[in-house]
C-alpha cells in the first residue's frame, strides 16, 4: 500500500515563508512525477508545481519566482519552498505522485496525499 503524507503547512503573514514536505511510503518501485496542487475554498484544484525524477520542473505562472519545488529521490520526498507568500496563496495544498507500486502488474498510477492547510494573513 502506498501513502503520501504532507507536512509543513500553517499560518503565516504576507511576505513570509513556509516549506512543505511530502513523503511517499510503501511498496514503491519508482516515482516518475511528483507535484503540488492547491485548492482554495470555492475554487478548482490547480497545479502549483511539478518535478520529474530527472529534476525538470514546471510552475504555475502565479508562483514563478516565489516557489521552488525540489525532491530527494533516495527518500521518495518532495519539497515546496514558498517565499513571499500572498493572501491569495491561502489553500489546502496536496501532494501528488505518479508512481509505479511494487505489484504483479507494472502500471503507473496517480496517488494523492490528504492535504495540508496553508493560510496567509494580510
Amino acid at each position: 500500500q502506498v501513502q503520501l503524507v504532507e507536512s509543513g503547512g500553517g499560518l503565516v503573514q504576507a511576505g513570509g515563508s513556509l516549506r512543505l514536505s511530502c513523503v511517499a511510503s510503501g511498496r514503491i518501485f519508482s516515482i516518475n512525477l511528483m507535484g503540488w496542487y492547491r485548492q482554495a475554498p470555492g475554487k478548482q484544484r490547480e497545479l502549483v508545481a511539478s518535478i520529474t525524477s530527472a529534476g525538470s520542473t514546471n510552475y504555475a505562472d502565479s508562483v514563478k519566482g516565489r516557489f521552488t519545488i525540489s525532491r530527494d529521490n533516495a527518500k521518495n520526498t518532495a519539497y515546496l519552498q514558498m517565499n513571499s507568500l500572498k493572501p491569495e496563496d491561502t489553500a489546502v495544498y496536496y501532494c501528488n505522485a505518479f508512481l509505479r507500486p511494487i505489484t504483479t502488474i507494472p502500471v503507473h498510477s496517480n496517488y494523492w496525499g490528504q492535504g495540508t492547510q496553508v493560510t496567509v494573513s494580510s
